[in-house]
């Protein structure tokens, strides 16, 4: 983060406070790589609180340089004019991703919109917030094809994709994280929107020990996959997404679908196109969903690849 760097930084931000979202965004998304010396810098809007995370520590030099920025933003007429209230600087790359209240106070809770739909999220506890930005046309695809459907939601995390799909008129979503306390917080979310739980089902198990468990919910007209990259002792993506697609069948309707999430940036969409063709044949490649155009990415195809299967008709 040289001066050229942090003033590139500066103009964004400074233009994108001008006319700050009605709901929350990603403000600016170094992790594109397409600004050099911010690769490892986001910030977004979280509507009032104004989230800067780092995911690589920097000289001390560079991160006092960095704080002078922001203390210096703080008291731009872009700024006041946005109404933003809270400026949060996360070390992602500590143990505990300490977080700083570099201006206001830490919310104890706070309540996000995406969609005209709301999400709790958590600042300073943990290293994500509970809602994860760059899914946001993942969740409006969900939305838009889940009427009169029954889901399965694996790695449900706080289940944002089951807020989308209960909104969406979906009869049922079976939600799977071994988190309970994600799980806990995605009942929240649900209760946020004033939805009728009796519609929704939170299975806190690990999925590789739960099989009977899933498949009994089903059959389902859609699986959503979206699992961490690595998760120490239960998830490692290049050995175990194969091991997920291997059970699609058995899970699916006849003409079901499948929405398959990855994020690794090592990856590439193909890694998902071609170990579906290997562990479910019947499963065809339709689409792969377009990333929200704040998370453009320097690399073709790079950044988040949401792709959409669906069952072949037989022949």
């Amino acid at each position: 983060m040289n001066a050229d760097a942090l003033n590139t930084l500066n103009q964004h931000l400074l233009t994108a406070l001008a006319a700050a979202p009605a709901e929350t965004r990603r403000l600016f998304h170094g992790r594109g790589r397409r600004w050099p010396g911010l690769e490892q810098l986001t910030v977004d809007w979280m509507q009032g609180v104004v989230l800067v995370s780092l995911f690589k520590e920097p000289a001390a030099d560079e991160l006092a340089a960095l704080k002078r920025l922001l203390d210096e933003l703080c008291q731009s007429p872009e700024w006041i004019g946005s109404q933003a209230h809270t400026l949060l600087l996360q070390h992602r790359y500590l143990p505990d991703s300490l977080t700083e209240a570099l201006r206001g106070e830490m919310p104890d809770e706070w309540a996000l919109t995406e969609g005209g739909l709301r999400y709790w999220v958590d600042f300073g506890r943990k290293q994500n917030t509970g809602l994860f930005l760059d899914m946001r046309y993942g969740r409006d695809w969900v939305r838009a094809n889940a009427s009169g459907k029954r889901i399965l939601n694996l790695f449900a995390y706080t289940c944002g994709f089951s807020v989308a799909a209960i909104e969406g008129g979906a009869d049922f979503v079976v939600n799977l994280d071994m988190s309970r306390a994600a799980l806990s917080r995605g009942r929240d979310n649900h209760r946020l929107n004033g939805h009728d739980l009796g519609k929704v089902s939170f299975l806190g198990h690990e999925l590789f020990k739960s099989w009977g468990k899933v498949k009994s919910g089903g059959p389902y007209d859609l699986v959503i996959i979206d699992p961490p990259s690595f998760q120490k002792g239960s998830f490692l993506l290049t050995k175990d997404y194969q091991r997920v697609l291997r059970k699609l069948p058995e899970l699916l309707t006849a003409d079901g679908c499948v929405l398959a999430c990855m994020n690794d940036p090592a990856l590439g969409a193909d890694f998902l196109i071609e170990s579906m063709g290997r562990e479910a044949p019947g499963l065809r490649f339709e689409q792969r969903l377009e990333n929200p155009p704040e998370f453009a990415d320097a690399e073709p195809g790079g950044g988040l690849k949401a792709l959409v299967f669906r069952q072949a008709p037989d022949l």
